[in-house]
């Protein structure tokens, strides 16, 4: 089992944990990892983007002139796609960006991310998030007794109103309960900051 401190606010040691190596000390995948990140950037996607064919431009609907004897070439609507303000030939439409992966290779993707992590030095377990108010000066204090900076990600047992309104207007800083951790927001942040809760939380749905 590997071993990292757990911390209170004020960034001081108050006793150890025991991490479940089969969930934070695993070798990454970095193949599965890759095609999980890439999963969920292409989830994130609108796929709005649509452009009109030569059936759906307005107009067009008369012969622009006579098939013969006007020593132009044959026309049949001002709307093909040669034409100015004619439709567009194979322009995007409507569609998603969504991709598959199974179940396991999702939580081989989740490991790995956590995995690194750990091995980065970048993994924070607190005793307990709760805070007194719910002003932003105060967690900005907690981050910086921590000694955390850049893209942070929290990850809690239980939001608390006084979590969500102290957190929401600092910029980098994520925060989320054990249940909607994800393989993205833990690759894209710099410091995993978790309650131990949530830790227990994760290792049981995981391990």
């Amino acid at each position: 089992m590997k071993k990292n401190e757990i911390v209170n606010l004020k960034g001081e040691k108050v006793s150890d944990i025991a991490l479940n190596e089969t969930v934070w000390g695993i070798t990454p995948n970095d193949a599965v990892l890759y095609d999980a990140i890439t999963l969920a950037q292409s989830a994130q996607r609108q796929g709005t983007a649509d452009t009109k064919t030569r059936s759906e431009v307005s107009g067009g609907g008369r012969k622009p002139w006579r098939q013969k004897g006007t020593g132009h070439a044959r026309q049949g609507s001002t709307r093909a796609p040669h034409w100015y303000h004619g439709g567009i030939v194979f322009g995007p439409h409507p569609r998603t960006y969504g991709k598959k992966m199974n179940k396991k290779e999702r939580v081989l993707a989740l490991k790995s991310a956590l995995s690194y992590k750990v091995q980065d030095g970048a993994l924070i377990v607190l005793d307990d998030l709760n805070l007194k108010t719910n002003k932003t000066k105060d967690m900005i204090k907690v981050l910086n007794d921590l000694k955390v900076s850049k893209n942070i990600l929290i990850v809690t047992h239980e939001l608390t109103d006084n979590l969500i309104l102290a957190s929401r207007n600092i910029p980098k800083v994520e925060l989320l309960q054990n249940d909607e951790i994800n393989t993205l927001d833990v690759i894209a942040a710099d410091y995993l900051v978790v309650t131990k809760e949530a830790v227990k939380a994760i290792e049981e749905v995981l391990s």
